[in-house]
């Protein structure tokens, strides 16, 4: 099992990386006491994959004599590979990310901004000294941070998962939409008595679907547009997407288009799942 240390300033960055390598599979647990981490670990032993632990000042029993001792009774196992991440970012930087955040610096207190970040540095001098990996966020934004962390840990495959969910315009737009298409110009299969107790499943209601002259120029359109932009969502730091499709009564034409999509992105070698948010399927 690989163990991944996480630590370095406040406001460097530390929680985005973790909620990155959770994404990734990883086991991700922060603000543990150090005394606790051998235990930890112990207790994982089970477990086949990463475990990634965040440490910095805040935590209890925090010292760098804890850090070092914590790192020689896991090595001293010989049974997991331990890597020391560092988080760093240049003093001002971090002074305006909590001024324009309006936090305060977890060991300012009542001092200002910048005496809890240079009381922070000296303690963490240590750990960065004994970090195998350091990311200096100073001129990162988030995407950059998440980018920076799937080329040093990530295994080369495609990490955007995608959900294509239908729905019925009458019960209102996902709420997690990233990406809503309305498919309401096609023409209805609910207007035919002999498709209206089907769905967009049926193999009948999709060829009448595709029988409409625009619902093809519409496809090949609405794939010009998603695919491109797929790489750049991945690109700046996105894991999860959602792509909402609604008609009017989220049954015939939104299920059928949100399933030829899933096909579509699948092709491409994406993870995709698909969603029938207000499809009722009658036995």
């Amino acid at each position: 099992m690989r163990i991944l240390i996480v630590t370095g300033l406040s406001g460097a960055g530390k929680s985005v990386a973790l909620r990155t390598l959770e994404d990734m599979g990883c086991e991700a647990v922060d603000n543990v006491p150090m005394s606790l981490i051998p235990s930890l670990i112990a207790t994982e032993e089970h477990i086949a994959h990463s475990l990634a632990i965040g440490i910095d000042a805040r935590s209890r029993d925090f010292s760098y004599s804890h850090f070092q001792s914590m790192l020689d009774s896991i090595e001293k196992q010989k049974k997991h590979k331990i890597q020391v991440i560092f988080l760093d970012c240049d003093d001002n930087v971090l002074q305006l990310r909590f001024t324009t955040t309006r936090r305060k610096h977890p060991l300012a207190l009542d001092r200002p901004v910048m005496d809890g970040i240079l009381h922070e540095r000296e303690l963490l001098a240590p750990l960065k000294d004994k970090a195998d990996v350091i990311f200096d966020t100073t001129e990162w934004n988030n995407g950059d941070l998440r980018s920076a962390v799937h080329e040093y840990y990530g295994d080369g495959t495609v990490l955007l998962s995608l959900l294509v969910t239908s729905f019925s315009f009458k019960k209102g737009v996902p709420r997690d939409a990233d990406m809503v298409f309305d498919v309401r110009f096609l023409r209805n299969p609910y207007y035919d008595n002999s498709l209206r107790d089907f769905t967009g499943l049926h193999e009948a209601v999709q060829r009448y679907i595709e029988a409409d002259p625009d619902e093809a120029v519409f496809f090949d359109n609405l794939t010009r547009l998603i695919a491109p932009l797929l790489p750049r969502y991945l690109k700046e730091g996105k894991s999860y997407l959602t792509i909402a499709i609604g008609c009017t009564g989220g049954k015939h034409r939104s299920v059928f288009i949100s399933e030829k999509l899933a096909g579509f992105l699948r092709n491409k070698e994406y993870k995709v799942d698909v969603r029938h948010r207000d499809l009722i399927t009658l036995s």
